[in-house]
């Protein structure tokens, strides 16, 4: 016997994101765009009175991006998205899958860097004020090996963020093909 036909509004549930996967990826998305901006204007008043208030404010944000990053992995890795629609060609799918590869990188390896490089820091590493513990001493050299690694990855992350963004509003305004919406409630 034939399986009855899902009715559009069953199939379109179905091929968007979840409610967690949503609120994870703007949530995120936000807080990336928030240390982004933070982490430019700290870098104006780096030598200036009160200075560390921005920085540790970065750390913990940072800090908080990656555990919510952690999160967004494991939810991701449990709860599979469906394909893109047939309509959408071989090689948007392709960078897709390349552009979503490097930025769960950046995910990674920024809030990593910024903590590894601020671990061997003589100030340490602290979450809203609570100095973390780490396996080693200061090491000005590692700790500035990890901050240029942090800075470096900042164009790379910014620029695939806003091809993201742009690939969107490709999707949304021009094709209105209904993949911008499946990240939306």
């Amino acid at each position: 016997m034939a399986e009855p036909a899902a009715s559009p509004a069953t199939a379109e549930m179905h091929w968007k994101y979840s409610p967690p996967a949503v609120i994870l990826h703007w949530l995120v998305g936000l807080m990336i765009v928030t240390l982004f901006c933070l982490g430019w204007y700290m870098m104006e008043i780096e030598k200036q009175p009160g200075s560390d208030w921005y920085f540790n404010l970065h750390r913990s944000l940072g800090l908080t991006v990656g555990g919510l990053v952690v999160l967004r992995i494991l939810w991701r890795a449990l709860h599979r998205p469906e394909e893109l629609p047939a309509a959408v060609p071989l090689w948007e799918k392709k960078l897709s899958i390349a552009a979503h590869w490097l930025l769960y990188a950046c995910m990674v390896v920024m809030p990593l860097t910024g903590f590894l490089g601020a671990s061997y820091n003589k100030s340490g590493a602290a979450f809203f004020g609570y100095l973390l513990p780490f396996w080693s001493g200061p090491d000005r050299n590692l700790s500035k090996l990890f901050f240029t690694i942090h800075e470096a990855l900042v164009v790379v992350f910014v620029t695939v963020i806003v091809l993201h963004a742009l690939a969107g509003l490709k999707h949304l305004l021009i094709d209105k093909d209904k993949v911008f919406q499946r990240m939306w409630f």
